[in-house]
């Protein structure tokens, strides 16, 4: 099982991160998520993550098997993250009105320990994936990316 991080909430990389470089990413992911998405890839095939927008997910970014969530015009693919280990990059989408919100935040996908949210994939593991977020400034964001028509 993968260990949770002890992220300091004010680093602009959401503590240990398991993609490379040193500038803050749309979207990124710790070392104790990529894990956990390892032992999902096994378990559960290509993954995806949809950012949920409150009410009963409480906010909680869900983990689903690629393709189950059904994807609209009224979401924003905000990046890929890169997970390694033969896993394929796992794109992470966000409602357009959320991301009218959000358009400035880069979001880290952390692990803790705790039941995951419904259906989102890691809920029997006895952890859950959860958000860590700091703000982009224009240099940080990709051109172009996840721009609203």
């Amino acid at each position: 099982m993968p260990e949770p991080t002890t992220t300091d909430p004010t680093s602009p990389h959401g503590g240990d991160r398991a993609s490379s470089g040193d500038a803050p990413r749309r979207v990124d992911l710790t070392e104790a998520a990529a894990a956990l998405l390892t032992q999902l890839f096994a378990d559960h095939g290509p993954l995806m993550f949809h950012q949920s927008g409150g009410c009963c997910d409480g906010s909680a970014p869900m983990c689903y098997p690629l393709g189950e969530f059904i994807i609209a015009e009224a979401d924003v693919h905000l990046g890929d993250l890169v997970v390694g280990q033969g896993v394929p990059d796992v794109p992470v989408y966000m409602s357009r009105n959320q991301f009218e919100v959000w358009a400035h935040t880069g979001i880290v996908i952390d692990v803790v320990p705790g039941r995951g949210a419904g259906f989102s994939l890691e809920a029997p593991t006895g952890y859950r994936f959860l958000i860590r977020s700091h703000l982009l400034d224009g240099a940080q964001a990709p051109d172009g990316a996840c721009e609203l028509p």
